[in-house]
């Protein structure tokens, strides 16, 4: 069964058309690319699949279910997770505590105030497998507001595993990291590929051709084309949509 499939979505705002019947068909354990030039849609496009975003028309479908109508906290409890582009952590907790928090926050509907969060069993199990995961159990339990910026990254996307996702929307995971550091997030990316179904938005051309499986290039609201890396490279209006870019 296809994990997500897009069919025809679109969203508006007034008279602008920003996604403009999108389809898309995610295949099991794929890391498929959206790429494109600013302002092609690719925000709207994702907060639309997380359900930030409802869409005008056009449907959503994830493990066979249409979630079209669904807001965020219910996609998220169905498996379907985003790591956002602005870190959003509690920094007096450890590493460890706000990876267990996403753990407990994916299955519990209230919150035991009175059990430690760490006393969770399954939730600290899987804090500490997320954590191995991201490349941050030397970091446990180091307050999160000591991380430096590429470590806060690392552990939005241990806090997005901590929850057992079933499908991840990564937006922009390497904005505004050094060379250095995004070299670790596509060496940590590479280790997650087949184990999760992956939709990754990114601007490092880099990134993408060393991770992706597939690639959607969307213009102006409008898939132009979906290939592999190399049939990207090849395509003759993809190239000329990203002149002078030395990816292409």
């Amino acid at each position: 069964m296809t994990p997500l499939k897009t069919h025809n979505l679109v969203k508006r705002y007034g008279g602008l058309l920003v996604t403009d019947n999108v389809s898309l068909d995610i295949a099991r354990g794929e890391l498929h690319a959206v790429i494109g030039p600013n302002g092609a849609g690719k925000t709207t496009l994702i907060n639309q699949l997380s359900g930030e975003l409802a869409s005008d028309a056009g449907t959503i479908r994830f493990g066979g279910a249409d979630v079209t109508a669904l807001p965020v906290h219910e996609r998220a409890r169905q498996g379907l997770l985003r790591s956002y582009q602005i870190t959003s952590i509690f920094e007096d907790f450890s590493v460890l505590e706000n990876a267990a928090l996403a753990a407990l926050g994916a299955r519990q509907h209230a919150w035991r105030f009175w059990q430690p969060m760490l006393g969770n069993a399954k939730a600290r199990t899987a804090a500490d497998e997320a954590l191995s995961a991201a490349g941050l159990a030397h970091r446990a339990h180091v307050p999160a507001g000591e991380l430096g910026y590429g470590e806060r990254r690392q552990l939005e996307l241990a806090m997005a595993l901590a929850a057992q996702p079933a499908f991840l929307l990564l937006d922009e995971p390497m904005a505004g990291m050094s060379a250095q550091e995004s070299a670790a997030v596509i060496a940590l990316l590479k280790g997650l590929k087949g184990r999760y179904t992956i939709l990754l938005v990114e601007h490092d051309m880099d990134a993408v051709f060393a991770l992706a499986d597939r690639i959607s290039v969307l213009v102006y609201g409008k898939v132009m084309f979906t290939g592999t890396p190399d049939e990207i490279r090849n395509h003759p209006e993809v190239r000329a949509v990203y002149l002078g870019e030395e990816a292409l």
